[in-house]
């Protein structure tokens, strides 16, 4: 079973920056997509940020210029940069990766983001 463990949530103040990172136990074969996602309470899981495999990014409306994805499938690794954070990008962040050789996506357990005015 392949696990994917994020690390580097913790606590910030607004106007801050944290990089967070997520690897896989062992590689994923056949990625086809890298991402970042987050989640507050009572709200939907949203789409952070994204990397193809041919290395093209895309970002939610509300981190675009703020945030930077960063990844290398052939190492099942991703990383998020944030910048100039906010009190609303408070979350939990997931990981997700993608495979299309498996048909399925993969999963972290979350970490958190806390950041205070």
């Amino acid at each position: 079973q392949v696990e994917l463990v994020e690390s580097g949530g913790g606590s910030v103040r607004a106007g801050e920056s944290l990089r967070l990172s997520c690897a896989a136990s062992r590689v994923i074969v056949g990625v086809h997509q890298m991402g970042w996602y987050r989640q507050g309470p009572g709200e939907e899981r949203e789409l952070v940020a994204s990397i193809s495999s041919g290395g093209v990014a895309n970002y939610g409306d509300s981190v675009k210029g703020r945030f930077t994805i960063s990844g290398d499938t052939a190492k099942t690794t991703v990383s998020l940069q944030m910048n100039s954070l906010k009190v609303e990008d408070t979350s939990v962040y997931y990981c997700n990766v993608y495979s299309w050789s498996a048909g399925r996506p993969y999963w972290g357990k979350g970490t958190l983001v806390t950041v205070s005015s």
